[in-house]
Parts: C-alpha cells; structure tokens; sequence
C-alpha cells in the first residue's frame, strides 16, 4: 500500500487515526501495530511506525559457569 508524507512513530502498539483534518478527516479508526509494527491507514495513507522499531537488539552475551 502506498503511503505519503513521514513516518508517524508511536510508542502504543493501538494507534487512533481520524485524518488529522478536523471535519475534513475520515472517520477515527484504531489501527493494530502487531505483530508487524508498523501499519497504513486505509483511509489516508498515514504510515505508522512503531518507535524503535529500527533498532538492532541488544545481543546478550552467553554467560558460562
């Protein structure tokens, strides 16, 4: 699906869209983030990104007795 504008980061895995336009919006929608973390609104094309989604994880280190 085709998005535009940035990326909106969100730290909720439920995010609420209602266009941002006033009465000149859509209609408010929750949109679900996972398990992908990241979604489009079918409405508007907002792309929503789940904050620290692009981070590598902490690689833990192997601990021997």
């Amino acid at each position: 699906m085709r998005y535009f504008g940035e990326p909106v980061g969100v730290k909720n895995a439920v995010v609420r869209c209602d266009g941002g336009g006033g009465p000149l919006g859509h209609p408010a929608i929750f949109l679900n983030l996972n398990p992908k973390e990241e979604i489009v609104c079918p409405y508007c094309s907002r792309y929503f990104v789940k904050e620290g989604k692009d981070k590598p994880h902490k690689k833990t280190k192997k601990v021997t007795p």
